[in-house]
C-alpha cells in the first residue's frame, strides 16, 4: 500500500512539471510574436523616421527642433508597444493615465506651431502639427489605420504649400515632404499587418497599471531592429499572503456565544441601564428646546471643481512688417486697422482677429485670413491668392483685381467683387454659408450663394459630380 501511495505522489509531481513546461512554451511563443511587432516598429523608426530627421536637420531652425519633438513622441509610442507586448489591456480609466505622456507630447508639438506663427517655415510646422495626432492610433479601435490616413490627409494642405514654394528652389524641402508623408504611409501598412482592429495587447501577464509611461529623451534612430522585449518568464511570483478572514473555529465560537445570549430569555434585559426622567424628552421640557438629532438625508453628489477658473491669457496684438510679411494678430473690436506703404512682393497674414475691420491699401502679393471671427477685410489689388481658413463670419471686399479667392473650413463668408474682378475664381472646401456679391450697373450688389450640396455618379469610366439644388 505504501508503494502504491509513493507511485501516485510521483505521478502527480510529473504531471505538475509537464503542465508548467507547456505553459512556459506557450508564453515563449506569444513573447516571440510580440517581439515581432516591436521589431517591425523599430524598422519604421530606422527607415522613414530616420530619413525625415536627416532632411529636417539639413533644413535646420524650427523644423529641426520640431522634428526632435516628433522623435520623442515616436519613442514614447514604442514604449507603449513594448508594454502592450508584455501586459494585458488595462481599464479605460487606467489607459488614459498610461497614455498621458504621449498625449502631452502631441500637444507640445502642436503648441510649438502656435508659438512660431511668424516663422518662415510655418507651413512645415503646420504640416506636422495637423498630422501628429496620428500617434494616438494606439487608443483608436476598431479602425486605427483609417484614423492615421485621415490625419495624413490633414497635412497635405500644408505640404502642398511647401512643394509649391520650394519645388524650383530647394530639393531638400521637397525631399522633406516626401520623407514626412512616408512615415504615415508606412505606419498605415504596419498597423494593417500587426494591429488591424486596434492595439494588440498580450493575453497573458499582468494588466498594464495606471502608472504613466516614463517619457524618454530624444534619441537618434537605432541601427537595426532593437532587442525583443524580455519574455514574461522568470521565477514564479510569491504566494499570496494568508487570508485575514476569520477561521471556521472562530465562526463556531461566535455562533455559540450568540445562542447563549438568546437562551437567557427575559434575563437578557437585566443588562440594560435605567433611564432617569431628567433624560426623557417627554418629561424634561429643556430637552425639547435643544431638539433631537436631524433625520438622515441622502448626501448630494459633490461637483468636481478644479478651483478658481483660470483667466485665459490674452495674447499681445501685432501689426508689423517682418521681412516681406505683414502680421496682423489678436485684435478685438478694432475698426480702423490699416496697412499702407505696401509692395508687390509683400504678403499679409491675419490671425485670430475678432469683430475687427482691416483695410489693405496698394497692390499686394497675397492675403491669408486664419482663425478669425466677424472680420471685415477690404483690399485694393492682389496678384496672388486670397485665402480664408478656419474662420467664421468673414466679409471680404475687393476694390480692384484678384485672380483667386480660396475658402477652406469656414462657416459664413461674403465676398464682394468689383467690376474689375468678375473673372475671379472661387475655390471652396469644407465650408458653408458662402455668398458671392456681384455689382450691377446701378451700383447695387446681387447675391449668389455658393453651392454646398453635390451629386456624384459613376458613368462607366469616371466619377461625374454635379451641383444639386434643393427644391422648395
Amino acid at each position: 500500500m505504501a508503494d502504491m501511495q509513493s507511485l501516485v505522489t510521483r505521478l502527480e509531481k510529473a504531471v505538475v512539471k509537464l503542465e508548467s513546461l507547456a505553459a512556459g512554451s506557450v508564453g515563449a511563443v506569444e513573447s516571440a510574436d510580440a517581439a515581432k511587432y516591436v521589431q517591425a516598429y523599430d524598422s519604421l523608426i530606422n527607415g522613414p523616421v530616420g530619413e525625415f530627421l536627416k532632411y529636417s536637420s539639413d533644413i535646420g531652425g524650427d523644423v529641426k527642433t520640431q522634428a526632435e519633438m516628433v522623435l520623442t513622441g515616436i519613442n514614447l509610442q514604442r514604449e507603449v508597444l513594448v508594454k502592450a507586448s508584455q501586459c494585458q489591456q488595462p481599464a479605460d480609466k487606467d489607459l488614459s493615465t498610461f497614455l498621458a505622456p504621449l498625449s502631452s507630447k502631441i500637444q507640445e508639438i502642436q503648441n510649438f506651431r502656435e508659438k512660431n506663427r511668424g516663422s518662415k517655415l510655418f507651413n512645415h510646422l503646420s504640416a506636422v502639427s495637423e498630422s501628429i495626432p496620428a500617434l494616438g492610433w494606439v487608443a483608436m479601435a476598431p479602425k486605427p489605420g483609417p484614423f492615421v490616413k485621415e490625419m495624413m490627409d490633414a497635412a497635405t494642405f500644408y505640404t502642398n504649400r511647401v512643394l509649391k514654394e520650394y519645388k524650383d528652389v530647394s530639393k531638400n524641402h521637397v525631399d522633406w515632404v516626401r520623407a514626412y508623408l512616408n512615415i504615415w504611409t508606412e505606419l498605415q501598412a504596419y498597423i494593417k499587418e500587426h494591429h488591424t482592429t486596434g492595439l494588440s495587447w498580450s493575453k497573458t501577464g499582468p494588466k498594464a497599471g495606471s502608472a504613466p509611461l516614463a517619457p524618454s529623451a530624444p534619441s537618434a534612430p537605432k541601427v537595426g531592429p532593437g532587442p525583443p522585449p524580455p519574455p514574461p518568464g522568470g521565477p514564479p511570483p510569491p504566494p499570496p499572503p494568508p487570508s485575514s478572514a476569520p477561521s471556521q473555529a472562530d465562526d463556531t465560537v461566535t455562533r455559540s456565544q450568540l445562542f447563549a445570549e438568546l437562551n437567557k430569555g427575559e434575563d437578557i434585559t437585566k443588562a440594560l441601564k435605567h433611564v432617569p426622567d431628567t433624560m426623557k424628552t417627554h418629561k424634561n421640557p429643556l430637552l425639547k428646546k435643544v431638539g433631537g438629532p436631524k433625520p438622515y438625508t441622502t448626501p448630494k453628489p459633490s461637483v468636481f471643481t478644479s478651483g478658481k477658473p483660470v483667466a485665459k491669457k490674452k495674447e499681445p496684438t501685432v501689426l508689423e512688417l517682418e521681412g516681406k510679411k505683414w502680421r496682423v494678430e489678436n485684435y478685438e473690436n478694432a475698426t480702423n486697422l490699416e496697412i499702407t506703404d505696401t509692395e508687390l512682393k509683400q504678403v499679409v497674414y491675419i490671425y485670430k482677429c475678432v469683430n475687427s475691420t482691416i483695410q489693405v491699401k496698394g497692390k499686394i502679393n497675397s492675403i491669408t485670413v486664419d482663425n478669425c471671427k466677424k472680420l471685415g477685410l477690404v483690399f485694393e489689388d492682389a496678384v496672388g491668392i486670397v485665402e480664408i481658413i478656419n474662420s467664421k463670419d468673414v466679409k471680404l471686399q475687393v476694390l480692384g483685381k484678384v485672380p483667386t479667392v480660396s475658402i477652406n473650413k469656414t462657416d459664413g463668408c461674403h465676398v464682394y467683387l468689383s467690376k474689375d474682378s468678375l473673372k475671379c475664381e472661387i475655390i471652396s472646401a469644407t465650408s458653408s454659408e458662402m455668398n458671392i456679391l456681384v455689382p450691377g450697373s446701378d451700383g447695387e450688389f446681387s447675391e449668389f450663394p455658393v453651392p454646398e450640396q453635390f451629386k456624384t455618379v459613376y458613368n462607366g469610366q469616371k466619377l461625374v459630380t454635379t451641383v444639386t439644388e434643393i427644391a422648395g
